[in-house]
């Protein structure tokens, strides 16, 4: 392969000629280079504008919701005994309870065995069903057989029992004595016990051998289990109301409101359930910190600064400026709701920078009006100055961010002039890389040529030295 070093015949620096003259080509580059610095700049706080007015959206679609105001929150004067909780819309009340039984499993126990030993073989049937009259009936629902085999242990029949999902859980408890089967129901109530009746393969079901004594049937001639706990039923009273309940975790007794009882009691119990007004408060808070993000990012993009003489990105940008008025416009508007119409009519207040700021004490007033409150924000119109803050704020920033939306048409705006500069780089590019093709090919020819007169004027010189020579 041929070695080319441009000017070695010539001894002009010819690389250092073209690329300077290729940099003179290239030096549109340097402004559009800055443009697109700036557009990318630009698209960026764009971007992040963007998502701060979706944020800001959504903190009001949460105040338009009518179900954001219906939030209440339930205290107990004891909770260690009764705990209580309130769905969303559940009434505000106060309430008295006392809890005379709590809701209990029915559990059984077996007699003591040696560790290990087989307890015969044959099939449990576990039926669920009340024991409340004294004699078993039936839940309606149909018994599950485990079927036990000769060499099965107390371990390998709880296991067997667990795995028949009958209703029921065992385990095996050792003591001095050996081991016992405990069984209990899986539900709280009296109508959650159950009957185990045994089928014996040595042909007798009711006696103190083999799978009889894991029974329990209350026959004449009973010799299985023993009753540790009967199911039973939770005992309360609301009000001086009786009431009754399977589960400790009375749902169904108060619409809403959710009781759980956890000890009997020695005195009454105080519940209260009353609007969540710290719920309410926090997102106010929440539009308001979503506002002031904003407006803060909008105040610092477009500020110009005369003592350092720097100009935030978007300084002069005619969107920027425009939104940023359009939020503090809305911010101080006005609604035909009463008696609230101004956000600054329940505290809300903006700063002459545009930061809203909130009066922890008239917001406080305006709550003690829960309903009015609500409406300055929830009211719904087909007029515009008839719509509440939530509702307002939140159709203002679905405008900005849909097709057509000034943020979103912006962001479109710089995304093109964005790959236009590209190509415009692009192009300057190319240019230069051709000029750098060409001009090589003209100072290479220019080499060779000064590198061939360069040759004959040494054969010349040559040539009259030796004339010179010969003729003296």
């Amino acid at each position: 392969m041929a070695i080319s070093s441009p000017g070695l015949a010539s001894g002009i620096d010819v690389q250092g000629i073209v690329t300077k003259l290729v940099a003179l080509e290239r030096a549109p580059l340097a402004p559009l280079q800055q443009q697109a610095a700036s557009f990318q700049s630009k698209l960026s706080i764009f971007g992040t504008i963007k998502s701060m007015v979706a944020g800001l959206g959504d903190a009001a679609a949460k105040l338009a919701d009518p179900k954001a105001w219906n939030v209440v929150k339930a205290s107990s004067s004891s909770p260690d005994f009764v705990g209580v909780s309130a769905a969303a819309g559940a009434p505000q009340t106060s309430l008295s309870i006392e809890v005379q039984q709590l809701a209990k499993s029915q559990s059984n126990a077996s007699v003591a065995v040696a560790n290990g030993a087989p307890m015969g073989s044959g099939s449990l049937s576990i039926e669920l069903g009340s024991w409340a009259t004294g004699s078993f009936v039936s839940g309606g629902e149909a018994a599950v057989g485990v079927t036990i085999a000769a060499g099965d242990s107390l371990s390998e029949i709880a296991s067997k029992i667990n795995a028949a999902d009958a209703g029921v859980s065992a385990t095996v408890l050792r003591d001095a004595s050996g081991e016992r089967l405990l069984v209990r129901s899986k539900d709280t109530g009296a109508d959650m016990g159950f009957r185990i009746q045994a089928t014996d393969d040595d042909g007798v079901n009711d006696d103190a051998n083999g799978l009889s004594r894991l029974a329990y049937d209350k026959g004449a001639s009973f010799f299985g289990m023993g009753l540790s706990q009967a199911g039973v039923n939770a005992l309360a009273t609301v009000n001086n109301v009786p009431i009754i309940s399977a589960s400790n975790s009375v749902k169904d007794a108060l619409p809403g409101i959710t009781l759980n009882l956890s000890k009997v009691t020695t005195a009454p119990v105080e519940i209260a359930v009353n609007a969540d007004k710290d719920a309410m408060r926090k997102n106010i808070q929440s539009m308001v910190d979503a506002y002031n993000a904003i407006n803060t990012m909008l105040a610092t993009a477009t500020r110009y600064d005369p003592d350092t003489k720097v100009a935030g990105s978007l300084q002069g940008d005619s969107t920027a400026v425009g939104l940023q008025n359009a939020l503090r416009g809305m911010m101080r508007s006005a609604s035909t709701t009463s008696p609230f119409s101004r956000l600054a009519d329940i505290g809300l207040s903006l700063k002459t920078d545009g930061t809203m700021t909130v009066d922890a004490t008239k917001l406080d007033a305006a709550m003690a009006n829960p309903d009015s409150l609500k409406t300055l924000f929830t009211a719904d119109s087909s007029v515009a100055t008839g719509k509440g803050f939530g509702k307002k704020i939140d159709a203002f920033a679905d405008g900005l961010l849909g097709t057509g939306g000034l943020v979103t048409t912006r962001t479109e705006s710089l995304s093109s002039a964005i790959a236009r500069n590209t190509k415009e780089q692009d192009k300057v590019n190319d240019r230069a890389a051709r000029a750098e093709v060409r001009l090589l090919a003209q100072y290479n020819a220019m080499d060779a040529a000064v590198g061939q007169l360069n040759g004959l004027n040494a054969f010349i010189t040559q040539q009259i030295t030796l004339w010179n020579k010969n003729t003296g």
